[in-house]
């Protein structure tokens, strides 16, 4: 489990295909010490470590994962988000995040705000729109984030300065697509309430 306090911003070294889909190299302070096996949450989903090395870890991304994920786009030099699992007896700042993508968004348009805040809209498939709730959570690219409003066609989240220097976010524009994760919580209230 994850929490979409992502922990630092990592490079792409290298993509390329594999028998099972892409696989993909990528450097960053730190992640050389993990273990093979260890997850490892890139733009918001949960892979899983099949190399590491002096800050590197090697991940194996499959046909479902590049359909449904925006991560069959990468190229060398993107930049990615990267979050560890939470520890058992880590702090919860954010949000229960599972790395399971639902699907993606596109970015509508980005409002940069005198203080340099941000408020970024998402457009996403209908199917996604009603787990969104006001004042309620979604994940992009990874990131946990209160959905500060609802459109017609998807949602709005206000992006402080900080969150813009630590993440992808900041580098982002209309037109690129990114990685949304719904609340889980609401996708096991729908399934109860289906039930017979």
């Amino acid at each position: 489990m994850f929490t979409g306090i992502v922990e630092q911003i990592g490079t792409v070294e290298d993509v390329s295909d594999s028998a099972i889909g892409r696989r993909v190299v990528l450097s960053a302070p730190g992640v050389g010490d993990m273990r093979i096996g260890a997850s490892i949450s890139v733009n918001g989903v949960c892979l899983t470590a099949v190399e590491t090395g002096q800050d590197m870890v090697v991940v194996d991304v499959i046909p479902e994962t590049l359909q449904r994920s925006n991560l069959g786009s990468l190229v060398r030099g993107n930049q990615v988000n990267l979050e560890r699992p939470m520890l058992a007896s880590g702090r919860f700042d954010g949000h229960i995040v599972q790395g399971h993508v639902d699907g993606v968004g596109t970015i509508a348009d980005i409002d940069r705000d005198s203080d340099g805040s941000v408020v970024m809209t998402v457009d996403t498939a209908e199917e996604l729109r009603h787990y969104l709730v006001e004042k309620g959570s979604v994940t992009i690219d990874g990131v946990s984030l209160t959905v500060a409003s609802l459109t017609d066609t998807g949602l709005r989240v206000a992006l402080i300065p900080h969150s813009l220097e630590v993440t992808t976010l900041g580098l982002r524009n209309p037109g690129d697509t990114v990685n949304l994760e719904m609340d889980v919580l609401a996708k096991y209230v729908e399934r109860l309430l289906r039930a017979p």
